[in-house]
């Protein structure tokens, strides 16, 4: 495990040299350049912190064959000058998307340098003193960003946290454990499954995870690593047989897409250490076997493991892991009471440059069977995905043009053999403004909409339509079972998205212009390589190819069953035999 990690961080070290700007008239001047963008830019991912870790590690490692290279030193050196350079005179760093000036991407580079900084420390190598000096500067110009700063999202205040703890333990600032601890006063955001605000498992999951880490180390508050321990006992039945986590209900922006465990593996691999627990270990070792190289920079695992080398041998196996169970996270979590007392809070639901994540503690049922992954969700516009050896429906989707777009279910029960989902959308029109609530704008020539007080209308004929899909498990695969009555006539659409990589025949059916199937009737088989499944439930009850709102993905192989209110269909799955249901 250690031993790849040294040589792939080597290999890694050779892309980042690869890429740096080497001619001093170049605007990048020691820079490693982002592949994507073709520019060099000093953030936490594709950034030149990022490859001056790779590049420090190796320095710093006698198992490196890179170890104590004076040609990859002055190369560090370079990236240091950059990095200061690219540093704004408020402290801070623009890490090249969305966000500039930014507190919180400054804190995820931080959190990475800070950790770098002190393995170069302790190399006692007089050469690395110009690196050390610029480095440590770059860090002392970050304090009054990190001590005043503010957050987007909710994980940002837990990197936030992490990387004032490290300000501190450097530079002894007091400061910075008060500003940590006015966040962590804001109470941790977590259900009693283990599952965060933002339900990224993807991404952000990892990343408060590592964070709260680092947070209980140096601030000196262990509890901290409860809800961390929460998290990680969660996330072991949230990865498919393949390696895959699971994507689909995702508030950010790892929606649908795939990602792997090696963002976990410092969370595993450390909580196995401390607690001699068998399945971290065992996802540790999973999470090691998709890594590809350390890391970006806030979690280089590699140079993590030279500060920790007892982490070095931390030691697993996959087969303490589960491939049997079924699980409902948040079944019993009090998310109403939660989401009833928004109210209170002030806001009227209303927040800048973020969102409120009401969808946090919403149900999610787990089913795996070997090889077979299943995935039942709500307050997301998929309700349904699965996986069968190589076959992956990655969604089901109901769409409609009540509110045009998807309808998301909204509440999951238990039944004997599967799941009940519910939806609700309701739709209405609004009156005149009363006359007395009239703006003076109203009476004059021009009247602008905007200047309205549209919250004194009276709402006026509203609609209310409910669905319903029990997600039923079977001999031979799942049928899903779909009901909603009124209003009447409205146009409905099932989506079925499979992955792009597989083949897809059809006994009836229409090619839309955009590719997709317009699903009339018989059978259906989508198969990649010998794992297949069959569906049966076609129908064209009319010809939209799309419903308004609702954007299918790219790179996909979509499915469309059209039909009207009322209805009460269903649509049955089987599996090919070699993967299913096992007696």
């Amino acid at each position: 495990m250690y031993r790849q990690m040294v040589d792939s961080n080597d290999r890694a070290a050779e892309r980042g040299m690869e890429r740096q700007m080497l001619e001093p008239e170049n605007r990048y001047y020691g820079g490693t350049i982002d592949p994507t963008t073709g520019v060099a830019w000093v953030n936490h991912t594709t950034g030149t912190p990022t490859d001056m870790c790779f590049w420090g590690a190796a320095i710093s490692n006698p198992d490196s064959k890179y170890y104590r290279d004076e040609a990859l030193l002055e190369r560090l050196r370079l990236a240091s000058e950059f990095v200061l350079r690219q540093q704004h005179s408020d402290g801070s760093i623009s890490p090249g998307w969305t966000n500039y000036h930014s507190p919180p991407d400054t804190a995820f580079v931080v959190v990475g340098y800070s950790q770098l900084y002190q393995l170069l420390s302790q190399q006692d190598w007089a050469p690395l003193k110009p690196v050390l000096d610029n480095m440590r500067l770059f860090l002392e110009r970050t304090i009054p960003t990190m001590l005043t700063g503010g957050c987007h999202t909710p994980n940002h205040r837990w990197v936030l946290c992490a990387a004032l703890g490290f300000l501190h333990e450097i530079f002894g600032i007091e400061a910075a454990v008060q500003r940590a601890e006015q966040w962590l006063a804001e109470g941790i955001d977590i259900t009693p499954d283990g599952e965060w605000t933002e339900r990224s498992n993807g991404i952000y999951n990892a990343v408060s995870d590592i964070m709260l880490i680092h947070a209980a180390r140096l601030l000196g508050r262990p509890e901290l690593l409860e809800p961390v321990r929460l998290n990680l006992r969660m996330m072991v039945y949230l990865v498919h047989p393949s390696g895959e986590i699971v994507t689909d209900y995702s508030g950010r922006q790892d929606l649908g897409s795939i990602h792997d465990l090696s963002s976990y593996y410092l969370p595993y691999a450390i909580l196995a250490k401390l607690d001699a627990d068998p399945i971290f270990a065992g996802m540790a070792a999973w999470a090691d076997s998709t890594l590809t190289d350390p890391g970006v920079c806030s979690v280089n695992a590699l140079v993590r493991l030279l500060l920790e080398p007892e982490l070095q041998q931390t030691e697993g196996t996959t087969d303490a892991l589960p491939d049997q169970y079924e699980v409902m996270l948040n079944e019993h979590f009090a998310r109403e009471n939660y989401v009833n007392q928004m109210d209170n809070a002030g806001h009227h639901g209303r927040i800048s440059h973020s969102r409120m994540h009401t969808d946090f503690g919403a149900p999610v049922a787990r089913i795996r069977d070997g090889e077979t992954s299943v995935t039942v969700m709500t307050e997301v516009p998929p309700f349904f995905a699965l996986r069968h050896g190589k076959v992956r429906l990655l969604a089901v989707q109901l769409s409609s043009y009540f509110n045009p777009g998807y309808v998301p279910m909204q509440h999951m029960t238990r039944l004997s053999q599967g799941y009940q989902l519910t939806g609700e959308q309701k739709k209405g029109y609004y009156g005149p403004v009363p006359t007395a609530d009239l703006p003076a704008s109203a009476a004059s020539p021009i009247s602008p909409w905007y200047l309205l007080p549209h919250q004194t209308r009276a709402l006026t004929h509203e609609q209310t339509f409910r669905v319903g899909a029990d997600v039923l498990q079977t001999e031979s695969g799942w049928a899903i079972h779909l009901t909603g009555e009124e209003p009447q006539d409205i146009m409905m659409q099932l989506s079925f998205v499979f992955g792009d990589e597989g083949e897809l025949s059809c006994e009836d059916g229409i090619e839309t212009s955009d590719g997709s199937i317009l699903w009339k009737g018989g059978k259906l088989r989508y198969s990649c390589g010998e794992d297949w499944l069959e569906m049966d439930g076609g129908e064209m009850g009319h010809l939209a190819a799309t419903v308004r709102e609702a954007k299918m993905p790219e790179k996909c192989k979509v499915v469309l069953v059209n039909f009207m209110t009322p209805f009460d269909k269903t649509i049955q799955i089987t599996l090919s035999p070699s993967l299913a249901k096992k007696g």
